[in-house]
Order: C-alpha cells, then sequence, then structure tokens
C-alpha cells in the first residue's frame, strides 16, 4: 500500500517556475514507477512524466520536455516535478501516482494523490 500527498501548487504569472512535491509513505515505495499527470478542467488525465524505481529511465509528455524535471529520492520517499517557463496551458490539477509498470497510461497507476492545482495566469 502507497499513500501519496502533494504539495507546492499555486497560483504563477507565464515564464515562472513552481516545484510540486509527493511525499509517500509504505515500505515498497523504492519499487514502483513514480509519475505525475495532470487535469485541466473537463478534460481527461493527461500523462506529464514518470520515471523509474531507480531513476534510471526517465519519460516527458512532448508538451513539457524542455521545461519539467521529474526526480525522485528514494531514502526520503518523495518525488519531484520541477516546472519552468509555466504557461497558461500548463494550468490543471497535477496528481501524483505511482505503479507497477513504466506507462503513460493512466489505468495502469494504482496510487493516486488528492492533486494539487497549479494555475498559471498570462
Amino acid at each position: 500500500q502507497v499513500q501519496l500527498v502533494e504539495s507546492g501548487g499555486g497560483l504563477v504569472q507565464a515564464g515562472d517556475s513552481l516545484r510540486l512535491s509527493c511525499a509517500a509513505s509504505g515500505r515498497t515505495f523504492i519499487y514502483y514507477v513514480l509519475g505525475w499527470f495532470r487535469q485541466a478542467s473537463g478534460t481527461e488525465h493527461e500523462f506529464v512524466a514518470r520515471i523509474s524505481s531507480r531513476g534510471l529511465s526517465i519519460t516527458y509528455a512532448s508538451s513539457v520536455k524542455g521545461r519539467f524535471t521529474i526526480s525522485r529520492d528514494n531514502a526520503k520517499k518523495t518525488v519531484y516535478l520541477q516546472m519552468n517557463n509555466l504557461n497558461p496551458e500548463d494550468t490543471a490539477v497535477y496528481y501524483c501516482v505511482a505503479g507497477r509498470t513504466n506507462s503513460d497510461y493512466s489505468g495502469s497507476y494504482e496510487y493516486w494523490g488528492q492533486g494539487t492545482q497549479v494555475t498559471v495566469s498570462s
């Protein structure tokens, strides 16, 4: 069992940066693939980024590649999403996820956080 709690969302202006954090509980945290999805109002969950259990494999959505960086600290049981050069299209609720397979599909992830709102004004 893994529980995930996100933090770090907020209201920023276009071009600003934010860092999201996701604190996890559970002894098997280190074995899970961790990722971030986002959901804008009226849309489905969109894959953002994922990182393998040891951090050796990282994948980004094309819409955030070069601007966002995912990382994890297994000792602290935390995964991060550094978001730079934000734009209004990044406005969404961001969810931290954990699963057992490297996948861009939301249904592959067993555990979800409660989400944190990121709003980017123009």
